[in-house]
């Protein structure tokens, strides 16, 4: 939620407030909520509450600077050259800043009197959803500002709209409730805006969940007036970008209270947004919260991005290809059309190696070309900016030409070579001919333009650069005039230019014939200063020469931005195509280097996996040096059958159920975003929801336990699955008393089987289950191999047909270490747990006799090891004083002397 800073203007001022501090409270009233960046000359200043916050956030020190009330005003400050690093710590903590400049020149207002301030306003609101600055934001990572909108009647309840302000991409969706949850996980934005009723209404129906209360804004209610953001929305999208009525009034809504809440934090500069993409979930397979975290599609469970899927596939080489990955993998494709459009595409530029290297080296070089658009849309942008789009063009038109050896170019590529080839040329020549090498991050610095761009602009540079030698010519006449040997022609910010002489040599320009030409300025202890008509003269002309050749530059900066914003749906569809070629790259040169499969996608109820491999594990293993054991998976069914097979699968710990589970549901996720898959062939229909429920956490911020999530989980699954869903479940009913957790785990297969009909991978250790595939058509039984050796247990990480009759619990408790007193106990335990049920004894029988088991407290105590023998013996070996005879002879005794062991 937004915590409003206390309201420092609620203090009545003083009738002795300075008008300075007349001028903050003024400011600060109409910007409640935000730390005050109150500009003071090189420094922007903080007081009051606004100072503590941000002194105690910043870790720089809190100062005093008068009285107010009777009370030490606190005040600290941050210089404006190192503000941007102040921010970025700001909004990345929570807070919200208005940056108030000075809108006018000093010296104006020191014409309205000596105790007149400088005017000053906010001109900039910064939230963590409407940032711009590359230096804020990440550049692989998109920045949404979300809103909320809720309807009281109709089939839907609540319309979400976003936007990434610094790409200008929007969207909207119009949602029920129990898909809002799963949405905003799957947008993951930075701000969220909503109203207070409906946050109201969220908190009242068990809707509003924890990790919205850091990022959420309470907007007025007008915001979201559906009426007034018809009106908003033309203006914000003219042209008829888009027609607002095609939205619902709950989208209408959305979309308006973003339009406004951007229009108000850039201060009337305006919001440079893109026509919103209408109902932007329709089209996409369905992945709900706990499923995105089972699987790790963008992050591990403990928040890190190395051992996300997200991370070990990609291989994009810009950061717009990047974002445009990361929302690939987030909302994969439910039409078979559209993914195998996307994987005719990768498939010939992975069979094209040579191809796709030239085109992924050339990628490389090309900027962020939305987000610099942008910033000049929002007249943020400086000369890099400019660069930016010229360097875009220039690399697109050379990408361009890379196509014309292709003889049969797929669908996605065609669009794409075409749009590269119609980049507008002639803007990137301007730009490339306008603007210097070497170029300053604002405009109002000056010196980007290429010298021979614009004649005047050189002529003024010429005097300006030349100012060293002129004033060393003026001082040699001067000191050849004065003979004073001493004489210095110098400059400060206060006197400007001037004539500095040693005291002793003052009075000699005090006198004739030197008194008409030397103007007295100053005495100083050990000096004096003057100037002259002809100094005075030069001052002006280097002054006016900087200001005119700045003058000049700003008015070139002004022209190129136009320029460039004259063709801003060109750019913004070439950025487009930018990014589409680098995903589509990127996944060519995943699937030529990991030797990924083109995976077939169709309609049917297939699900038929030959070899698949999990795509990060088999990263992390190959890295230790080993191999990733790969697995078949097949739960293809039919309408006609019922649906999609399910298969049961049992196994020990550390066997790798989990692993086999996870890297189907992945595979599944990875095909239908259109990229080759890990597996050495695959035939899927179109999924239209994956659910994945796998390992165990409890929620203490609900006050519910691990069985309870385990269950809620569970409940979403049955409740929303439909029989072209993909389900993948591990361990349901483990967390409760074992009959109950076989009961609900019987339930829950029957369930899936009868009901639902979907493709599923249900694993457990409950192995009664396994009798239901004599009952259940469409079950299927297939177990994680071991093998036993030497009481050892090796974990084969192979699926085959069949059920498991044993956990190994115990032995996987040994390898983490438990002590073997314990693992003693827990055998002794078992064994008779085992042999009792293998009869026919109630549980009762059952208890009474674990209650007549020796306490664990009174197992006779282990006797002290001794030496060991087979050290004794491996310590007396001398292996390089012996035949490979007595070698082998050793190994034998050393052998004989660990089977002793082992028996006695």
């Amino acid at each position: 939620m937004d915590q409003s800073l206390p309201d420092s203007a609620s203090l009545s001022p003083a009738p002795a407030l300075t008008p300075m501090m007349a001028q903050y409270f003024e400011i600060k009233a109409v910007n409640p909520g935000y730390l005050l960046f109150y500009r003071m000359g090189d420094f922007y200043e903080l007081f009051f509450e606004d100072a503590e916050i941000a002194s105690a956030a910043l870790g720089i020190v809190l100062t005093k600077r008068g009285k107010h009330l009777g009370q030490d005003i606190g005040m600290c400050g941050v210089p404006i050259h190192a503000a941007n690093d102040y921010l970025n710590k700001l909004v990345k903590l929570g807070h919200r800043v208005a940056i108030c400049e000075q809108v006018e020149d000093p010296k104006e207002a020191k014409k309205r009197g000596a105790k007149s301030v400088v005017k000053r306003d906010v001109v900039r609101l910064i939230t963590a959803g409407t940032l711009t600055e590359d230096d804020h934001l990440d550049a692989r990572a998109s920045n949404f500002l979300a809103a909320l909108a809720m309807v009281r009647h109709g089939e839907t309840d609540f319309a979400l709209a976003w936007t990434d302000v610094s790409t200008g991409e929007s969207f909207t969706a119009d949602l029920a409730a129990d898909q809002l949850q799963d949405e905003l996980a799957r947008i993951d934005p930075a701000e969220l805006i909503l109203s207070e009723a409906t946050r109201l209404a969220l908190v009242e129906r068990h809707l509003f969940a924890p990790a919205w209360l850091p990022i959420s804004h309470i907007a007025p209610a007008q915001s979201f007036d559906s009426e007034a953001a018809s009106a908003t929305l033309r203006d914000a999208f003219p042209g008829g970008a888009f027609d607002p009525s095609a939205l619902s009034r709950a989208a209408r809504s959305a979309l308006g209270a973003i339009v406004a809440y951007i229009s108000d934090s850039q201060k009337g500069v305006g919001v440079a947004l893109r026509a919103p993409v209408l109902g932007a979930t329709a089209r996409s397979m369905a992945i709900d919260q706990a499923t995105r975290a089972s699987l790790e599609l963008h992050q591990t469970q403990r928040g890190q991005q190395r051992g996300s899927l997200r991370n070990a596939i990609d291989l994009t080489v810009t950061a717009p290809g990047s974002r445009l990955l990361s929302a690939r993998l987030a909302a994969p494709l439910a039409d078979a059309a559209a993914i195998n459009e996307r994987l005719d595409a990768v498939s010939v530029l992975a069979g094209d190696t040579m191809l796709n290297g030239r085109l992924r080296s050339d990628l490389k070089a090309v900027p962020d070309l939305a987000r610099a658009l942008t910033r000049l849309a929002l007249d943020r942008g400086g000369p890099r900016d400019l660069a930016a789009i010229g360097k875009a063009v220039s690399a697109a038109l050379a990408l361009s030409g890379h196509f014309a050896r292709l003889d049969d170019v797929p669908t996605v590529l065609a669009r794409l070579s075409a749009t590269l080839a119609a980049a507008p040329a002639p803007l990137a020549s301007m730009l490339a001919l306008a603007l210097d090498d070497e170029l300053p991050l604002f405009s109002r610095d000056g010196g980007f333009v290429r010298k021979g761009y614009d004649q005047t602009l050189d002529d003024e540079r010429a005097l300006a650069s030349e100012t060293r030698a002129v004033v060393a010519a003026l001082q040699a006449r001067l000191i050849e005039e004065t003979d004073v040997r001493s004489l210095k022609i110098r400059h400060n910010g206060v006197l400007g230019y001037f004539v500095e002489v040693p005291a002793a040599h003052g009075t000699r320009l005090l006198e004739e014939p030197h008194r008409q030409s030397f103007i007295h300025r100053q005495t100083l202890a050990n000096a004096m200063r003057f100037t002259t008509t002809e100094l005075a003269d030069l001052e002006g002309r280097i002054a006016r020469a900087h200001e005119a050749a700045l003058d000049i530059e700003l008015k070139i900066f002004s022209s190129l931005r136009s320029e460039a914003l004259g063709r801003t749906e060109a750019l913004r569809e070439l950025a487009d195509a930018l990014a589409e070629l680098d995903v589509t790259a990127a996944l060519a040169h995943l699937a030529a280097t990991r030797n990924y499969a083109r995976p077939e996608i169709d309609t049917s109820l297939a699900f038929e996996i030959k070899a698949g491999r999990h795509p990060v594990v088999e990263d992390m293993v190959q890295a230790e040096g080993h191999s990733f054991v790969a697995n078949d998976a097949d739960l293809s069914g039919a309408d006609d059958i019922g649906g999609g097979r399910l298969w049961l699968v049992t196994g020990p710990n550390m066997g790798g159920k989990s692993t086999f589970l996870r890297q189907n549901a992945l595979i599944a996720i990875l095909a239908q975003m259109g990229s080759f898959v890990p597996a050495a062939s695959a035939h899927i229909g179109v999924i239209d929801r994956v659910f994945s429920r796998v390992g165990a956490s409890d929620d203490i911020a609900h006050g519910r336990s691990t069985f309870m999530v385990e269950m809620v989980e569970t409940s979403a699954i049955l409740n929303r699955a439909t029989r072209r869903s993909l389900v993948v479940l591990d361990e349901i009913g483990r967390g409760t008393a074992t009959f109950d957790g076989l009961s609900i785990a019987w339930a829950a297969v029957e369930a899936l089987h009868e009901t639902t009909g979907c493709r599923a991978l249900f694993a457990t250790h409950f192995h009664e289950l396994t009798s239901l595939a004599k009952t259940l058509s469409r079950v299927s039984n297939v177990t994680m191999k071991v093998r036993e050796w030497e009481g050892e247990v090796v974990f084969l990480h192979e699926v085959g047909p069949g059920a498991a009759d044993r956990s190994y619990g115990i032995q996987v408790a040994r390898l983490a270490g438990l002590p073997e007193p314990v693992l003693a106990r827990a055998r002794q335990v078992l064994d008779i747990l085992e042999q009792r049920s293998a009869g026919t004894a109630s549980s009762s029988q059952k208890a009474s006799v674990l209650d007549d088991l020796p306490l664990f407290a009174h197992q006779p105590a282990a006797k002290p090891a001794g030496p060991d023998p087979v050290h004794a013996a491996l310590d007396a070996v001398r292996p390089d004083e012996m035949t490979p005879k007595q070698a082998i002879e050793a190994l034998y005794e050393l052998k004989k002397l660990r089977d002793d062991a082992r028996r006695s």
